[in-house]
């Protein structure tokens, strides 16, 4: 199954992530078939916490992609929904 999940990166104890597309069956920092984003929980504003290619995780959601509980909390702020 093809998951939509963060992938840590940043320095310890500064973690930033990823939001990728992945195979379900990769390990958390395993490799992602594709980038859709960034998400930084140290940031200030929402703009500098979140960046979200918007038609690529459509995209994706429309091809069968799931989300993970964190992810989906993070596309609601965003404005993306599952449809």
């Amino acid at each position: 199954m093809v998951k939509i999940r963060l992938k840590r990166t940043g320095k310890r104890n500064e973690p930033h992530y990823r939001l990728c597309v992945m195979d379900s069956r990769e390990e958390r920092d395993g490799r992602s078939i594709e980038d859709v984003g960034y998400y930084n929980p140290a940031a200030k504003t929402l703009e500098q916490k979140l960046s979200v290619k918007k038609e690529r995780v459509e995209h994706w959601l429309k091809v069968g992609a799931q989300m993970t509980k964190k992810v989906e909390v993070l596309l609601k702020k965003a404005g993306i929904s599952k449809k």
